[in-house]
C-alpha cells in the first residue's frame, strides 16, 4: 500500500513507456492499485501516460483505492477497471496547505480552481456523470466511502470480481 507520489508515478510511467516502445509489445498492461491517496500532480502525470498508452491498461483495485489513487484507477481502459469485492473506495475534495504573501495566496487559489476543474473533467470522462452529480457524489465537502458495488454503480469501475 503506497501513496501516489512522484517516485511511484515515475516508476509506473517508465514501465508503461518501456512496454509501449518494446520490440515485442504486450497486448495488455495490468496496473495494481492499493493506495490511501497521495499527490495530485503525480497522479495526473500518470493519468496522462495511461490515457496515451497504445497498450490497454487494466487497472485492478485491491483493499483500498482512495483519493489520488482513485483518480489513477479510473483512468484505466474502459471495460478493464476491476475492483475486488472487499475494496473500499474513498472520494473527496483535495486539500492543500497554503501560506505566503497575499499575491502568492491568490496564485494558490487559481491552482485550486484549475485542479478542481481537472478532477471534474477526469471524472466526467471516466464515469459519464454530470458535473453536478460529481460534485454531489464524489466531491462533496465530506469524505465519501463507497463499497466496490457502489463504485460500480457510479461508473468508477467496470467490474467487481474476485481474482481467480
Amino acid at each position: 500500500m503506497e501513496d501516489i507520489n512522484l517516485t511511484v508515478a515515475k516508476q509506473a510511467v517508465e514501465w508503461i513507456f518501456e512496454a509501449n516502445f518494446a520490440e515485442e509489445r504486450p497486448s495488455l498492461l495490468n496496473l495494481l492499485i492499493t493506495s490511501p491517496g497521495g499527490d495530485l500532480t503525480a497522479a495526473f502525470a500518470l493519468i496522462d501516460v495511461i490515457r496515451g498508452s497504445a497498450i490497454p491498461v487494466r487497472t485492478i483495485g485491491l483493499g483500498q483505492v482512495s483519493s489520488a489513487g482513485l483518480l489513477v484507477f479510473t483512468a484505466g481502459t474502459k471495460g478493464m477497471r476491476v475492483l475486488t469485492p472487499n475494496t473500499s473506495v474513498l472520494s473527496h475534495q483535495y486539500s492543500w496547505g497554503a501560506f505566503g504573501k497575499e499575491h502568492e495566496l491568490f496564485a494558490t487559489v487559481k491552482e485550486f480552481d484549475l485542479t478542481t476543474k481537472r478532477m471534474i473533467a477526469h471524472y466526467r470522462k471516466c464515469t459519464g456523470l454530470s458535473e453536478i452529480k460529481i460534485r454531489e457524489t464524489l466531491l462533496p465537502p465530506q469524505d465519501i466511502w463507497l463499497s466496490a458495488e457502489e463504485a460500480q454503480k457510479l461508473g468508477l469501475c467496470d467490474q467487481v470480481k474476485d481474482l481467480k
